[in-house]
């Protein structure tokens, strides 16, 4: 498909700082393209968000759509370019009933900033419900980028603290994957190859910043969102919405903390105790959850809900509603089964960092 006019998705400034849009303006206007780019798309984007780039669609008439940042970002512009096309529709409706299956007009590129989401190769997309204060995940072949670049140099600019969260972001991707019940061969070996990847890499990524990391890091975890895309996640998700719609927290952030508590608690299942094994001894541990503790200690990462900033009153005050909310979504395919009162055991352990002996 040619391009004519061009619709560039982005979120704040990070893009723009590091030269990225202007590469691309450069690109396409060399060549007589037309280029609009719509920025400002928040972290855990709200309903709005996608509605409002929609509008600027709209005055612009693109043909193409282009994604570059984060998650938050790629995830928008999946959104934009389908509801754009399928105009008949009411996001909200839609997302909770079931996106179209198909998009055909807008051709659809996505360009990771950074090393995490790897919403470039997924079909999923994850919109905030202000009024649920909940993240909820949508599924569509549609939303599958037609084109994803992956450019490392554009990842030297995130700062440390980024690397790390997207990083581990990844890392749980690719965990949750192998343990997850529908998993098959091929999902299982990209995920263990991302797991070992990832732990080889990503300490030097976060503390180094250097270029050969960043590139391993940045391909690693593609391959751990082509395994998810395939099989699916779990607890650690379903858990990371909950808290992300109500307190607007990072996702990779909020895997990182809860994802050695998942593991010790699905350790309760013969067979995902069998899978994490095995990924233990790819990385050369004897425990995969004190492995990936660890890991999150070395990149500072802090070890609990409450020291990445989830209010004590809050927490407590909104209890069984972040219980509630937690058992839905990825949960419901947990390797082991979750109950409510399971549920409350664990987000007061992930709360206060205890639990993990």
């Amino acid at each position: 498909m040619v391009s004519k006019r061009v619709f560039v998705v982005t979120g704040g400034q990070s893009m723009f700082a590091n030269g990225t849009i202007a590469k691309i303006e450069a690109i396409f206007r060399a060549r007589d393209i037309e280029v609009l780019v719509h920025s400002g798309v928040p972290a855990n984007p709200p309903v709005s968000a996608v509605s409002d780039g929609i509008k600027a669609m709209r005055q612009f008439a693109p043909d193409t759509v282009i994604g570059v940042g984060g998650g938050a970002a790629m995830d928008a512009a999946k959104l934009m370019a389908l509801f754009y096309e399928h105009a008949d529709l009411d996001i909200e409706t839609a997302f909770r009933t079931g996106l179209p299956q198909e998009r055909q007009k807008i051709q659809l590129i996505c360009i990771p900033g950074t090393s995490g989401t790897a919403s470039e190769v997924t079909p999923f997309a994850v919109l905030t419900f202000a009024a649920d204060q909940l993240k909820i995940g949508a599924r569509a072949p549609s939303l599958v980028a037609d084109l994803a670049i992956l450019d490392a140099e554009i990842t030297l600019s995130m700062p440390s603290h980024v690397a790390a969260e997207t990083g581990v972001d990844a890392l749980t991707h690719a965990i949750e994957c192998f343990t997850n019940p529908a998993v098959e061969e091929f999902a299982s070996c990209l995920a263990a190859g991302a797991v070992e990847g990832l732990f080889a890499h990503l300490e030097s990524s976060v503390l180094n910043g250097d270029i050969d990391s960043r590139e391993k890091v940045h391909h690693f975890q593609c391959m751990a969102g082509c395994a998810f895309s395939n099989a699916g996640t779990g607890l650690d998700h379903g858990v990371a919405h909950a808290f992300g719609g109500r307190f607007g927290l990072g996702h990779g952030l909020l895997n990182a903390v809860a994802l050695p508590h998942v593991i010790r608690f699905n350790s309760r299942d013969p067979w995902a105790r069998q899978r994490y094994d095995y990924l233990a001894r790819r990385i050369g541990a004897s425990d995969l959850a004190t492995a990936v503790f660890s890991l999150t200690q070395s990149l500072g990462i802090p070890g609990s809900f409450a020291a990445i900033g989830v209010p004590q009153e809050a927490f407590e005050q909104d209890f069984e509603m972040l219980v509630e909310n937690s058992l839905k979504g990825s949960t419901r395919v947990n390797p082991a089964p979750v109950s409510a009162d399971d549920m409350r055991v664990f987000l007061r352990n992930v709360f206060s960092g205890t639990g993990l002996a």
